[in-house]
């Protein structure tokens, strides 16, 4: 029965042990189901042979009885026969295999009690290991997801990288066109400052000589 306790030992150091140097959940969970079900597999081995021991312990027991039937059969036959002490010989040999039928018994009811709670702790085991199977699909499916949200993260904060340079143009833009109005203020304030003197001698430059011609025109029409 040591084995069972050196199951449960080894179990919990190996979970132990991987819990300690975990760094991927789904990694580690199919390290520790590989390491368990190696374990089971010795558990099995282990039962076989206790349960073996039980069978023979019951064949011994069973051997013995047919001894015990045997002889007292005999002994009812030598009684028949009128031969006390044939009989009294085969009861002899009987009482000795009633005798060791107590021991037999004995060794029996112990295999058969340690056969036992091997098989219950071998089916427990074999129930836990099918429950830790289910939990560790559950364990990757939840890393895959949490992978997947990773990811999404990822781009999540390349988007809001990207909405930060956008929000930099768009600064820059109201810079330049801030530059743009400043410099289209300038230029307006430099054209009020040019002689309108200039501007007047140059718009009736060209309007004299047509004037007196028409003057001229005008007197030829009128005979002036």
């Amino acid at each position: 029965m040591g084995m069972i306790s050196r199951f449960k030992d080894i179990m919990s150091a190996n979970i132990n042990a991987l819990l300690d140097k975990c760094e991927n959940p789904a990694k580690m969970i199919d390290e520790y189901m590989r390491q368990v079900t190696e374990q089971l597999a010795e558990v099995k081995s282990e039962t076989a042979g206790v349960m073996a021991e039980e069978k023979r312990a019951k064949r011994l027991v069973e051997e013995n009885d047919e001894q015990i039937a045997k002889y007292d059969n005999l002994a009812r036959k030598a009684l028949k026969a009128g031969n006390e002490d044939d009989a009294k010989a085969f009861l002899t040999k009987k009482q000795s295999y009633v005798d060791n039928g107590i021991d037999l018994q004995k060794a029996y009811s112990i295999a058969h009690d340690n056969a036992t709670k091997m098989r219950e702790m071998h089916d427990k085991l074999t129930k836990d290991i099918q429950s830790l199977e289910q939990r560790r699909k559950n364990i990757k499916a939840k890393v895959a997801v949490a992978k997947t949200q990773e990811k999404i993260n990822k781009v999540t904060g390349s988007m809001d990288s990207a909405s930060d340079s956008m929000k930099a143009f768009e600064r820059m833009e109201e810079k330049a066109d801030r530059m743009l109005d400043e410099a289209n203020s300038m230029a307006e304030l430099n054209s009020d400052e040019e002689d309108p003197i200039e501007d007047l001698e140059a718009k009736y430059a060209g309007k004299d000589a047509s004037v007196d011609e028409e003057l001229e025109k005008l007197k030829k029409e009128m005979g002036l």
